[in-house]
């Protein structure tokens, strides 16, 4: 099913995001993708639309992302949505790999400029590449019938100037082809709000879906700040930071945060949510099951 129907559903869709897990051998590796389809399954009874697939840098999990999206597809029966970036790839390279995907049945593919390699400050474009993700939204659009999302961020992507800079490229991607936009990580709605608001306001007008990582660990705070930008509203942080030696509560802390975030977010009318599960089902399970998002309310396809 693609992103347009997807997203064209009276009910909000649910989506989840993994990542290929690292392995040092074949044995161990294979042993962390069956752990990982065993998280999935637990949460495959809330008909997800599709579970996206990161793709590391520099391309160094291509193909355990490409084995782990076949699996998703074949061994759970649910529309895996691959994640491609720019870096390291010439155009035959890209287009080679993409045709992959929609040969076996793919349907849709999130489209990135990607992060720099590790060891690397500053993204460099690949000879024969591209070094921004509607120059990757346009080679797709125009090579394969495969549906397009991209990423946005409320609060505006670290290597650009300003939010309404940011918004003007996330236009172009928009007009490069996509149909959907899925968003970094946040936790106050406002940002949100005011983002679809400001997006809008510049025509763009496909689905806006939130992206939502609820925390159940006080060591997770300081990483999931650097790496993705956002900022805690105070009483939260707050919270979380006078618990910060009790495990038990922040998980409650983190998880109370989250349904509420979450059920606010419904009320705006959100097309879907898609949760970041750090390939572990508890904590997006205990947020839906609170939600009463199951197989019979909010279906996602």
């Amino acid at each position: 099913m693609k992103l347009k129907e997807i997203y064209n559903s009276q009910k909000p869709a649910v989506s989840f995001e993994v990542f290929p897990p690292k392995a040092k051998t074949d044995t161990e590796k294979e042993q962390r993708i069956r752990a990982l389809l065993d998280e999935l399954k637990q949460l495959s009874g809330y008909k997800p639309a599709f579970i996206s697939v990161t793709y590391g840098a520099g391309g160094g999990t291509r193909e355990t992302t490409f084995d782990i999206v076949l699996r998703i597809k074949n061994e759970l029966n649910i529309q895996p949505m691959p994640h491609f970036t720019c870096v390291g790839s010439g155009r035959e390279e890209i287009l080679q790999y993409i045709k992959k995907f929609e040969n076996y049945g793919i349907s849709n593919i999130l489209a990135l400029r990607g992060d720099p390699p590790k060891g690397r400050e500053n993204f460099t474009k690949p000879e024969d590449g591209f070094g921004y993700a509607n120059e990757l939204v346009e080679f797709i659009n125009s090579n394969t019938d495969l549906g397009i999302c991209v990423a946005g961020y409320p609060e505006c992507h670290p290597d650009c100037c300003s939010l309404d800079t940011d918004i003007q490229n996330l236009k172009r991607k928009v007009d490069s082809g996509s149909e959907a936009i899925i968003t970094q990580l946040f936790y106050d709605n406002q940002c949100y709000f005011d983002f679809v608001e400001k997006s809008k306001s510049r025509g763009i007008n496909v689905p806006i879906i939130p992206g939502i990582l609820p925390i159940t660990s006080f060591n997770q705070l300081d990483k999931i700040v650097a790496l993705s930008g956002c900022a805690l509203p105070a009483n939260f942080k707050a919270d979380l930071a006078q618990n910060k030696d009790n495990p038990e509560r922040i998980k409650v802390i983190g998880l109370d945060f989250a349904v509420n975030q979450c059920r606010e977010l419904l009320e705006y009318g959100v097309p879907g949510i898609h949760f970041y599960t750090l390939n572990k089902a508890f904590a997006v399970k205990s947020v839906l099951d609170r939600l009463e998002i199951n197989k019979n309310e909010y279906s996602g396809v």
